[in-house]
């Protein structure tokens, strides 16, 4: 599924943080509970970006996607934007044919598709593929997935697939949503930074989920992962309400994902693994030539 050619330039007043996350996937307890972390960091919303997938597993499309809007944040296409925006058949979320996650995607996607009002679609419809900015010095490009592929899933471990996207992007910083997992990758003089997602844990056996900030710090950047507690036991009774109790619901809980069908050998091998929150600093760029040519 390649990426949508609407691009969007942005900037931002560098005295504030900014806010990056993924995957509100219709969990509207834990976007508002985001979106009050914001609050409380001074940010605003015109310095906080979500990379996509607002509607997806959980109970609340609609409402979440109404959040979203209204809040007044920066947000790109995934390709659940894409598909819901033309009342597309399935999510093209890139699940191989037969997995668990293909099935478990064949009742939350009708669910949420079924119930987005044509206002929500015709505003998915007409947000930008991706943007790009510059920020303490810095340029960045926001993708949903890969830079060229909207749906590819790429995970840290994924030296080569890291190494090609940082080229085709061709920004010092990369921020990327889709596979649910938060790291940020040096690779060379380039960055891939994913946030995370703010709707469903990381697989890593708590309910928290994630967010990233970016702060301009004595002449250079450092990047920040952080977890978000928030009320997952309301979200889960959300959907068991619905009648939409998938796997799912038991991950808002149990921090554990439903299938590990995505998930490369490493990242397989650490479900389970609480995942620590990272930082790392790129200094002014008189430093970028101390900076390590390999993935960390």
């Amino acid at each position: 599924m390649e990426a949508p050619v609407k691009r969007e330039a942005i900037s931002f007043d560098t005295a504030k943080p900014l806010l990056v996350f993924g995957g509100p996937y219709s969990n509207l307890e834990a976007t508002e509970a985001l979106r009050r972390r914001a609050d409380v960091l001074g940010i605003p919303p015109g310095n906080v970006i979500c990379t996509g997938d607002i509607v997806a597993y959980c109970a609340s499309p609609e409402e979440t996607a109404r959040l979203v809007a209204d809040w007044g944040c920066h947000v790109i296409q995934g390709n659940c934007e894409q598909q819901l925006a033309v009342a597309a058949e399935d999510c093209a979320c890139n699940f191989e044919d037969g997995t668990e996650c293909a099935t478990l995607a064949k009742g939350w996607y009708p669910y949420a598709n079924t119930r987005m009002s044509d206002g929500m679609r015709a505003w998915m419809g007409g947000l930008p593929g991706t943007l790009h900015f510059d920020y303490a010095g810095r340029s960045f490009h926001v993708v949903h997935g890969g830079t060229a592929i909207v749906n590819r899933w790429v995970f840290q471990s994924e030296r080569d697939v890291l190494a090609e996207e940082v080229v085709l992007s061709g920004a010092d910083i990369t921020i990327a949503g889709h596979s649910g997992i938060p790291y940020i990758a040096r690779v060379g003089r380039r960055v891939w930074f994913n946030p995370g997602v703010i709707g469903m844990p990381a697989n890593d056996g708590t309910a928290e989920v994630w967010y990233g900030l970016i702060r301009a710090i004595d002449g250079g950047v450092l990047l920040s992962t952080h977890r978000l507690a928030y009320d997952h036991h309301t979200a889960a009774a959300a959907m068991r309400r619905s009648g939409h109790a998938n796997g799912y619901a038991r991950t808002l809980i149990t921090g554990l994902w439903p299938s590990l069908d995505i998930l490369p050998p490493a990242e397989r091998e650490a479900t389970g693994q609480r995942i620590r929150q990272r930082t790392m600093r790129l200094g002014p760029r008189a430093e970028a030539s101390a900076e390590a040519a390999t993935v960390s």
